[in-house]
């Protein structure tokens, strides 16, 4: 018996379908037989209880005995009662009936059985295995040995899992790998560096003006190293941190963002405008990540900014959304792609910016759950930090 569900379970869907589809219209022919039959039967009985009536003549012998029953002659049929009549009307009717009805129900019950036994399993499998490879987790195998078309895509699917988990394993050694050279590159840097600094100052000491000259514009590189040096460190201390998430009043801390923000602003000459469409409650968050995310948007929006820059606050989903946006020139195709990307940055003076503050936003939003949008507007351009509760994580 084992042998047989494995051979089935092996033939392609097409011939089972089929076979599923044979065998019930066999069945639909049976019972429709079966019930002409049976109705054909009835029918006959009750006529079997109305004898005709009539004279009925015997054959005799010589003497005078009668033969056999007898033959009517001008036999005339005894009067049915109403209730009979409609009787053997439903009786002859009935299988002209039941026959389409049982080719329906023998047709929906094929495709039933034929999806509980060849379609269920194998789709359950694989809408699993797709809900857990899209939230990341590999850790698991496809239960579901056959070779049918089914079977086979459940196979490369298995092979796909597979591969996935071993690339994801190799990409991240090859991250770790990256971190580990990152942070030894910019430890050996600092003693050169050290060195080449002292020898630097020794230069500026000079009385000729050339050495002064030199030296100066090598103190400028020199500065500009330990600057990329400790962007290197900062970098890698970005990408370990983990969110501390502590229960915060919203409205405190949009009061402190924005006490920052318009010191930043005033400085450098700009206006800010405050949109808060925040409520009066709390939410559990990282405060150091949403100000230190604030802060950097800020920062690079009053350095783009024409005149104006704006901020808002805005609950979504229970969850804080917070947007900076300015009236300066829009992003470009180029860095709406690429604005994010660690050292990207469209100025060519790269002595003071390296292009890490959107990259260190979207690392910290990111480890908050959430993302980092950048996008344009029709005055300028605007970037949405999207911080995720864990409360909500938790649900999911």
């Amino acid at each position: 018996m084992g042998q047989i569900n494995c051979h089935r379970y092996d033939l392609s869907l097409r011939k089972s379908l089929v076979l599923y589809v044979i065998a019930f219209v066999v069945l639909a022919v049976f019972l429709s037989a079966a019930t002409f039959s049976i109705c054909g039967s009835a029918a006959e009985g009750i006529r079997a209880s109305y004898p005709p009536s009539g004279e009925k003549y015997y054959l005799t012998n010589e003497r005078g005995e009668q033969l056999g029953e007898g033959t009517y002659i001008g036999t005339e049929l005894t009067p049915m009662s109403e209730q009979d009549e409609r009787t053997i009307a439903i009786l002859e009717m009935l299988p002209l009936i039941a026959a389409p009805i049982y080719s329906a129900f023998c047709i929906i019950a094929a495709a039933l059985l034929f999806y509980r036994n060849r379609l269920k399993k194998p789709l359950s499998e694989l809408r699993t295995a797709s809900e857990k490879i899209a939230s990341n987790d590999l850790d698991f195998s496809i239960d579901y040995d056959s070779k049918d078309e089914l079977g086979q895509l459940c196979a490369s699917f298995e092979i796909m899992r597979t591969t996935l988990a071993d690339n994801f394993s190799k990409m991240w050694r090859q991250v770790e790998e990256r971190k580990a050279l990152n942070a030894a590159f910019a430890h050996d840097l600092r003693t050169p560096l050290t060195v080449l600094k002292g020898y630097n100052e020794m230069l500026q000491t000079s009385e000729n003006p050339q050495t002064q000259e030199i030296a100066d514009t090598m103190g400028k590189h020199i500065a500009r190293m330990e600057t990329y040096v400790s962007s290197m460190s900062n970098l890698r201390r970005m990408e370990d941190t983990q969110p501390t998430y502590q229960l915060i009043d919203l409205q405190s801390l949009v009061s402190s963002l924005y006490d920052s923000a318009k010191i930043v602003c005033t400085k450098n000459g700009k206006e800010l405008i405050l949109q808060n469409d925040i409520p009066n409650s709390q939410l559990p968050l990282d405060s150091a990540f949403v100000s230190q995310v604030c802060n950097n948007l800020i920062s690079n929006a009053v350095r783009y900014a024409w005149t104006a820059v704006t901020i808002s606050f805005a609950l979504r989903d229970n969850d804080l959304l917070l947007c900076v946006s300015d009236d300066g020139k829009c992003f470009d195709k180029s860095s709406l792609q690429k604005a994010t990307s660690p050292y990207y940055t469209e100025e060519s003076n790269h002595s003071e910016h390296f292009g890490l503050g959107l990259y260190i936003c979207k690392l910290l939003c990111e480890h908050h759950n959430g993302y980092l949008k950048i996008e344009n507007t029709a005055s300028g351009a605007k970037v949405s930090a999207y911080f995720q509760s864990p409360a909500l994580v938790d649900k999911k």
